[in-house]
């Protein structure tokens, strides 16, 4: 029987639920192109597309330099998750259980928490920006209504926020499935409208294009410069997709066979982003010939076309490229952290409607009490402080395990269990994410660092790695001779 469908016996309930057991190959259907998907839905949002066009404006670089940075990006990710995405392929577990092995079956929901306390507060975020795009379809068809408001609201905005927030709650409740088939769906289709739209503005725009992406290309931004602001480029793309790296398991367990998955990773990272970030290029070089200024976000280049069609088909996509981007991003990741806190209590369809619950709140409230009151600060410091699990995941995985995990033991409570350490929790692991996070902190919050912020998560990351390799080297060292031993006697 082979590590991914070993059958689990003498679990503790506790640890324990179908959602979080180990995936047979047979129950496997993802392949490259669904891969792809999850990664298109997470750059194709409203703000990732603001994100690709403000690059080529914001920094005194030319176009090219721009596009080298945000493909090198995507490279890097594409090796940051290939890494965290194997071991989830081979055994079939999400990343509550995976985290299990280097921080302890207790120790694991310290990560998770932290996940999905982020995943949480930007599932609401992102529900209200989808609801924009609703309350634009609203508006365009049937008026704006009194604008009488309540809690910096409309009545067509709350119309729009509760539509928003069923349908998601509707998709997730069918199961893992129907969400796959919106983002193989909702993928594909924001990219042929964005290709309509570019088409749409390079028509419009005729021969005055090409020298507008001219004067882009040659760099005219306003920050840093050479090889400084190359890397910032990178740091950015690399944080912008952070969310995901971290949990990728959380969708790569899925997938049939981890060639699917690379693939997967290739097409939908460094040649997916570079593809969308030629895309918005155009279009927003058509804006300055067309408007007399450069506009990044979609909805201020509808507003400005005065179109009713263009702008129904937009809002239709802008919805489905922001709710795809939540389902992947913000809403499977805390349902399967929640899971993973009281197994025998919560599924993952019950951590899902926690998460929709609580995230209800804090979309409804974020114009008039949270975007006010700094606790987004607050979130991107937590964000920042989760980089170091990323290095001791890795490292635990493939230095210390040597890509081996006992999948019995990980549901095993046991005092003697392969996992337990020290009541639950592994000690040197908890050490090397305390050193780690505090220099992670630290850019977000010491003014003197903040121009390492945009490398803040790759550094976290790597610090957490050798600091937890550097505390557990001894137990690697006796588990290879374990191991030697082992192969020894076979033989």
């Amino acid at each position: 029987m082979s590590d991914n469908e070993l059958a689990i016996r003498n679990i503790d309930p506790a640890l324990y639920n179908d959602d979080l057991a180990p995936l047979k190959h047979e129950e496997r259907n993802w392949g490259a192109f669904e891969i792809f998907n999850v990664w298109s839905n997470d750059i194709q949002s409203l703000f990732g597309y603001t994100l690709a066009a403000s690059l080529f404006l914001s920094y005194s670089l030319n176009g090219w330099a721009v596009m080298a940075a945000i493909i090198l990006a995507g490279v890097v990710v594409m090796f940051l998750v290939n890494l965290t995405g194997r071991p989830s392929v081979k055994y079939g577990i999400p990343f509550p259980v995976l985290v299990r092995a280097s921080m302890g079956v207790k120790g694991a929901n310290l990560p998770a928490m932290l996940r999905a306390i982020i995943g949480i507060f930007w599932y609401g975020v992102q529900t209200y920006f989808a609801s924009t795009a609703v309350a634009l379809l609203i508006t365009a068809l049937f008026g704006g209504g009194d604008g009488a408001t309540f809690l910096g609201l409309s009545g067509v905005a709350w119309l729009s926020f509760a539509i928003v927030w069923v349908f998601q709650l509707a998709i997730f409740w069918q199961g893992i499935e129907p969400i796959k088939r919106f983002l193989n769906w909702a993928g594909p289709l924001v990219y042929v409208v964005m290709l309509v739209l570019m088409g749409v503005v390079w028509y419009q725009a005729g021969d005055e294009l090409i020298p507008a992406i001219g004067g882009i290309f040659q760099g005219s931004g306003t920050q840093g410069g050479g090889i400084g602001a190359f890397l910032a480029i990178v740091g950015t793309m690399i944080a912008y997709f952070a969310a995901v790296v971290i949990n990728f398991g959380d969708f790569s367990r899925f997938v049939r066979s981890e060639r699917q998955m690379k693939l997967g990773n290739l097409l939908g990272l460094p040649l997916n982003v570079a593809f969308f970030s030629f895309i918005a290029l155009i279009i927003t070089a058509g804006t300055i010939v067309l408007f007399g200024e450069a506009l990044t976000n979609p909805a201020d280049i509808v507003e400005h076309v005065d179109s009713l069609p263009l702008t129904i088909v937009a809002a239709l996509t802008f919805f489905a490229a922001t709710v795809g981007i939540n389902l992947v991003a913000n809403f499977i990741p805390p349902a399967y952290d929640l899971a993973n806190l009281f197994p025998s209590r919560i599924s993952f369809r019950v951590g899902g409607l926690i998460t929709a619950i609580l995230a209800f709140f804090i979309g409804g409230l974020w114009v008039a009490v949270i975007s006010q009151i700094g606790i987004p600060g607050f979130v991107n410091a937590i964000g920042a402080i989760i980089a170091p699990f990323y290095g001791i995941i890795v490292a635990d995985y493939y230095l210390v395990k040597r890509q081996h995990l006992d999948m019995e033991q990980l549901f095993s409570s046991a005092p003697d269990s392969a996992y337990h350490y020290t009541q639950g929790w592994n000690r040197k692991a908890l050490a090397a994410f305390g050193m780690a996070a505090v220099f992670s902190l630290a850019t977000v919050l010491v003014p003197a660092l903040a121009s390492l912020n945009g490398y803040a998560w790759l550094i976290g990351a790597a610090l957490g790695g050798v600091l937890y390799y550097a505390l557990m080297r001894q137990d690697a060292a006796a588990l290879a001779g374990s191991s030697a031993s082992a192969r020894k006697d076979h033989a």
